[in-house]
């Protein structure tokens, strides 16, 4: 699998959103996209960082993007995920771990001296012709959005 870096084009992909909606990058044609990958609904880091992007959502929208979230979870956990905390963005149920793969975000962790596979935490920022601007490896679940503009020098 390609490794993906500042400079290539972002993979289009098809998923399905928390509404059952399908999604693909090429519906954002002409957006700046922030794309998150993250472990699992409604744990404390990826609570964290939906809300931190949620709570500068509009801010995110005048600057041009659109915001993306990408996990292994279900669609019905996504669905729930997003009422309780009113997240206002999209997110993909990638339970065949196709996009995640894609994206170069699922591959061998460590915790507690055992090695395993799973979503490594990582945002891609988008252009708007969907060129990777910047790829953030270590992710400020609390501050994303600071982080996000940080990386831009916004």
């Amino acid at each position: 699998m390609k490794i993906l870096k500042a400079g290539d084009i972002a993979p289009d992909f098809m998923g399905v959103d928390q509404n059952g909606e399908p999604i693909t990058l090429t519906q954002f044609k002409g957006k700046r996209v922030v794309i998150y990958f993250y472990p699992k609904d409604d744990t404390p880091g990826c609570t964290a960082e939906a809300c931190n992007l949620r709570d500068n959502y509009n801010d995110l929208l005048a600057k041009g993007f659109e915001i993306i979230g990408v996990s292994p979870d279900a669609m019905a956990s996504h669905k729930k995920f997003a009422d309780k905390y009113k997240l206002p963005f999209r997110l993909i149920s990638d339970t065949e771990k196709v996009i995640l793969k894609t994206y170069n975000a699922w591959g061998e962790k460590k915790m507690y001296g055992k090695t395993y596979e799973g979503v490594l935490r990582k945002t891609f920022i988008l252009s708007e012709d969907h060129k990777i601007e910047k790829i953030i490896e270590k992710v400020d679940t609390k501050d994303h959005t600071n982080q996000i503009y940080t990386e831009l020098k916004f």
